[in-house]
């Protein structure tokens, strides 16, 4: 009987042994081959940049090859999908966001993929503020007119989004609740033409991240409200934070990015993954460039990714639910 007792005990101490043995052993190997980088966007967009930027960087602390992989299609599911399903091994990575992270799967059940759970974090890159823009046609030169005139008439002003269910047809979203204002939704289909509308007078509003709006916020062309974090951006200080405005204060929301990969991972792999890219983040050459993108550099570690990711969830959760945001 103590025999059989001391048996039940010990296996799963075995099991948990053999786990770390395994997870050890793939590290020391680790890597042996190509590393796949997955950008689930196309070409030339903040992601592709932050993928060429850190992959060749983090191939000379690996000695192994990194192959930034482009993956368009479907707000960014496509990609995460692929690696959500490949093998848990190291070499297939995600440069993960808000939108296929935390997004895509509370506005269309037909996504196969769970962010919370088939991913393994690995670091939190980064996040940048949005910014609400006006275009020609608005008169209004402060937030404070603007919910004036948008309370005043309701349904007067539209907004401009790179799609449904995209972070900044979110916070477009949040923004209306919190003010209590009726400004309609025009999803676009991805941002490229959104400031080219607004300063031909097409659309009256229009939110975006803010290293794409700041050229055209610099030259005059269109003008900016106040960005989406709580507070300013030391990218453009002078532009106010949206969460100044009392009937705003509690907006605070963020493109972010983070590294992420396949869930059952070995722990010992990722360990690698997070204490090199980590140390890619805090290159001189990439801080340069990503501060240059208005990019705030977070590079933490899985437990402080996997937190904030739980945490945006919910915030999207409940501006999706609120506003009946579906797109399937």
């Amino acid at each position: 009987m103590t025999c059989r007792i001391f048996a039940r005990m010990a296996c799963p101490v075995i099991a948990l042994g053999c786990a770390f043995a395994f997870s050890l052993a793939a590290a020391q190997g680790y890597p042996t081959r190509t590393i796949s980088l997955v950008v689930p966007y196309v070409p030339g967009g903040i992601v592709d940049l932050i993928g060429r930027l850190t992959g060749p960087e983090l191939a000379e602390r690996l000695g192994q090859s990194v192959m930034v992989e482009n993956i368009g299609g479907a707000s960014g599911t496509l990609g995460a999908a692929k690696v959500a399903a490949a093998r848990p091994d190291g070499y297939t990575l995600l440069i993960g966001s808000g939108s296929e992270i935390s997004v895509a799967k509370l506005i269309n059940s037909g996504i196969r993929y769970d962010g919370e759970r088939d991913f393994a974090p690995i670091s939190l890159i980064g996040t940048t503020p949005m910014v609400l823009l006006g275009g020609t046609r608005v008169k209004a030169e402060t937030l404070a007119e603007l919910l004036a005139t948008a309370r005043a008439k309701p349904g007067f002003y539209a907004y401009a989004s790179s799609g449904v269910g995209s972070p900044n047809h979110l916070v477009g979203e949040l923004i209306k609740m919190l003010a209590g204002v009726d400004i309609t939704h025009v999803p676009y289909k991805g941002a490229g033409q959104t400031v080219p509308d607004l300063i031909g007078g097409h659309i009256d509003l229009s939110i975006l991240t803010l290293s794409s709006a700041i050229p055209h916020i610099n030259a005059g062309k269109i003008k900016a409200y106040g960005v989406t974090e709580a507070r300013r951006s030391a990218a453009a200080p002078n532009i106010p934070a949206l969460a100044e405005n009392k009937e705003l204060s509690a907006l605070d929301m963020s493109v972010w990015w983070g590294l992420f990969a396949p869930a059952k991972t070995p722990a010992a792999v990722l360990q690698r993954l997070q204490q090199e890219y980590v140390y890619v983040l805090k290159q001189p050459k990439v801080v340069a460039k990503l501060t240059e993108q208005a990019v705030s550099i977070m590079a933490t570690g899985p437990a402080e990714l996997q937190s904030f990711v739980r945490s945006d969830t919910e915030k999207y959760r409940k501006v999706v639910q609120a506003a009946n945001i579906r797109a399937d």
